[in-house]
């Protein structure tokens, strides 16, 4: 182990999958024990990564800190290598709080509770995993260990298609990962230093075939989690099968896996292939943005259209990355922690809601407002918070973004000048297919077949509570952003420096390119990924 006496991350890592093993051991029949249990570990975890980031995580440093390495299968030199820094830790209590309120919110699971706490907890160490870990191997192990209890947790508790939408998840996301480990392998194994320290893995010199491809199977396995469009057809059907605190997990943890691995993967370590990509992940975000808009403005399935929301909502993380700059990264990196809260919100309140009505039909739906007015209050900000209302957080990840992309001197005018207009597009329907979902499930006449006034329908404290503690970090980062961005602004200002400084260097330039710092004129913008054509002149590169 390096600088650290106690092992913290390892700790946070292994609590819970630890805890997971004694739950077979409590006598319990009915689940009330073992909630409790689950509960306390979730807590105590939570509680343990914040003193520990607190006391010892040093807010200056964009370096790796609390590094703990330590020596595992030493004859293939596989590591247990851990360590944070500023696009880790805040998506690591992001990870804590929303695990630990969706144990709080599955207080009613009464089908074999002891299995689904297990997994629940194994779960939560998993994905902790993945966002500390500093070793390729030890990465894909835990990549690996998180898809068995997401597949389980849909498979047994989801709804009636359970078993379409868990084997569609597992099949996109295992066979992804087989990219993740080829691509892996060979970096690790080029040149004569053969090493799966991902800091040693970024100061290798790759020949430019080797980093392309490379980058291409990352970005087929980080884009099937993100999710990318074409490979997100898995989301809708997990997301409208699986009970709203597996939703909120999914949507606002593992989805947050494939943006946080672009970032560490793809462009730290393969800034070169980068600059070639940068120009078609510019184009699958505005993809993303406004085909996700349209396909959930058609949806009439209330998790369904949160679904697709969310497949609009995570391209922005996509342009942000790609932006090249300082505030575009800083955007990706709030769209991230904001998304997660929101989305995290809005299917617990979708769950809650199913509770009194037992139907996720919009149609079947109406009038709600009146008889559950506080579930309609939270269900109203989560929805404003969605739809980027000024005063909370998506408003500032979103215009992060935007302003990234448009001060971008990587880019053309003409090219930021369609791109922002489409993704203007995507937002404008945002709104659109929100406030219409509000309109359906809370105004107008009731439908009468719901019998809510024979239903206790109203929010129990338990359920306001929860909503509460998502609920105010959205409305306070969106109030005062720093609450976020002083974690990471230094990491993201590093990583973005670095995208540039990898840049070529420009040793001609077209006349209508005068005031285009690196020579990509609007034509140009995709030349790295396709070449030259006969109708525009490419920049001559050193």
């Amino acid at each position: 182990m390096e600088n650290m006496q106690i092992p913290w991350l390892t700790a946070i890592i292994i609590l819970p999958l630890i805890a997971s093993a004694g739950i077979p051991l409590i006598p319990d029949k009915d689940g009330k024990t073992v909630k409790w249990y689950a509960l306390y570990v979730a807590l105590a975890n939570l509680t343990l990564m914040v003193y520990g980031f607190w006391e010892h995580y040093n807010f200056n440093n964009t370096e790796i800190q609390l590094r703990e390495t330590y020596s595992w299968i030493p004859n293939i030199g596989f590591n247990w290598a851990v360590g944070v820094d500023g696009i880790s830790m805040p998506l690591i209590l992001l990870s804590g709080l929303i695990t630990t309120l969706a144990i709080l919110a599955s207080w009613k699971v009464e089908h074999k509770p002891k299995l689904y706490y297990f997994l629940v907890l194994v779960l939560y160490s998993a994905q902790i995993g993945v966002f500390v870990a500093q070793d390729l191997l030890l990465f894909f192990l835990m990549w690996e260990i998180e898809l068995v209890p997401v597949y389980l947790l849909i498979s047994i508790w989801g709804g009636e298609k359970r078993l379409y939408a868990a084997t569609k998840f597992i099949l996109y996301t295992a066979l992804a990962s087989i990219f993740i480990l080829v691509a892996g392998l060979a970096l690790a194994f080029y040149g004569d230093n053969i090493t799966f320290n991902l800091t040693e893995l970024g100061l290798k010199d790759y020949p430019l075939s080797l980093e392309l491809l490379a980058y291409g199977g990352f970005l087929i396995a980080f884009g099937v989690k993100l999710p990318i469009f074409p490979l997100h057809t898995w989301l809708p059907d997990a997301h409208s099968q699986a009970s709203a605190p597996i939703s909120m997990i999914l949507a606002g943890v593992l989805l947050k896996m494939g943006g946080y691995a672009l970032i560490r993967f793809n462009m730290e370590i393969l800034p070169d292939a980068h600059i070639r990509f940068a120009p078609l992940l510019v184009v699958l975000g505005v993809i993303n943005i406004v085909y996700g808009a349209f396909t959930a403005f058609g949806q009439t399935n209330l998790k369904r259209r949160l679904a697709s929301s969310s497949i609009s909502h995570m391209g922005f993380v996509l342009i942000g990355i790609a932006s090249f700059t300082d505030l575009g990264l800083n955007g990706s990196m709030l769209q991230m922690i904001s998304h997660g809260l929101i989305a995290a919100a809005l299917f617990f309140l979708s769950g809650v809601t199913y509770d009194r009505t037992h139907t996720l039909m919009m149609d079947e739906m109406g009038g709600m407002a009146q008889v559950m007015p506080k579930i309609f209050a939270m269900f109203t900000m989560g929805s404003m918070a969605s739809l980027a209302l000024p005063g909370m957080s998506g408003f500032v990840g979103e215009l992060s973004v935007f302003l990234g992309i448009a001060t971008s001197d990587v880019y053309g005018q003409a090219f930021k000048v369609g791109v922002i207009f489409l993704t203007a597009v995507g937002l404008i329907l945002t709104p659109i297919y929100l406030l219409s979902m509000l309109r359906q499930v809370f105004y107008g006449a009731s439908n009468p077949s719901l019998k809510l006034e024979s239903l206790s329908v109203d929010a129990q404290p338990r359920e306001i509570f929860i909503a509460i503690c998502l609920l105010l970090p959205i409305m306070g980062i969106g109030l005062y952003p720093k609450l976020a961005t002083n974690s990471y602004d230094l990491k993201t200002t590093a990583i973005a420096s670095k995208a540039r400084a990898a840049l070529p260097v420009i040793v001609y330039q077209q006349p209508s390119d005068r005031n285009n710092k690196y020579g990509f004129s609007s034509s140009l913008s995709f030349s790295g990924l396709l070449g030259e054509t006969s109708a525009v002149r490419a920049p001559q590169l050193r």
